[in-house]
């Protein structure tokens, strides 16, 4: 019966190594915005190509993961959407806990910026009327795989150059990838300084499913 039961746990504890790697979670955290390659998750993450290939065969190893074939390419994504929730309730709980990463996130972000307690729900319906603009700053590909609804892509190494296309008599929403991110905040700091009324969500796409609530996504 012993070693019945040590089988066991050790069969939860593979999922607790394959996450127990600051770089497989900022991959996981990466694949939560769709497939990629493992050359896109190598830059994205900034490693190299043989050492996201040695992290990604052990989030598929777990079971984390998996990969198909287009063409010449190898496409990876996470085993199901249950995975992303794993990473969103590992990330908040560590939040909650761990006042070191309070603090770190405290230095990246003023949280003055972000719209904390802000009704979610209250975000879509403003949306929805046309009483602000949800600006989702990832790049397009990821747009065009999952975003928040009613919101619009402009890719934040683009943002500078079309400004214009925004309109400044309605407040601007940024988003991008989760609290981890940095993109939006950097828009968010753009924005203002060119006279837009402009606000950081920190939530990304895995943070609003895992919150029950609506996304438009490809099919």
């Amino acid at each position: 019966m012993r070693q019945i039961k040590d089988h066991l746990y050790e069969q939860v504890a593979r999922i607790g190594k394959a996450v127990a790697s600051p770089k497989r979670l900022e991959l996981i955290e990466l694949l939560c915005q769709g497939e990629k390659t493992v050359e896109v998750l190598a830059a994205q993450s900034e490693i190299s190509v043989k050492l996201a290939s040695a992290h990604l065969k052990q989030l598929r190893l777990a079971r984390l993961a998996e990969t198909r074939k287009e063409g010449k390419y190898v496409l990876y994504r996470l085993a199901s959407n249950s995975v992303a929730d794993l990473w969103v309730n590992l990330r908040s709980e560590a939040e909650e806990r761990l006042v070191e990463l309070q603090i770190a996130l405290a230095s990246i972000v003023d949280h003055g910026d972000e719209l904390e307690g802000i009704d979610r729900a209250a975000i879509l319906k403003k949306a929805k009327a046309g009483e602000v603009l949800v600006l989702d700053v990832r790049p397009e590909e990821e747009f065009a795989t999952a975003h928040l609804p009613h919101a619009r892509s402009l890719p934040m190494d683009e943002l500078r150059k079309r400004l214009k296309e925004l309109p400044k008599d309605v407040p601007v929403v940024a988003y991008c990838r989760g609290p981890f991110c940095l993109m939006a905040r950097d828009a968010v700091e753009l924005l203002r300084k060119k006279g837009y009324s402009a606000f950081h969500l920190t939530d990304g796409v895995a943070e609003w499913r895992a919150s029950g609530l609506p996304i438009e996504q490809s099919s």
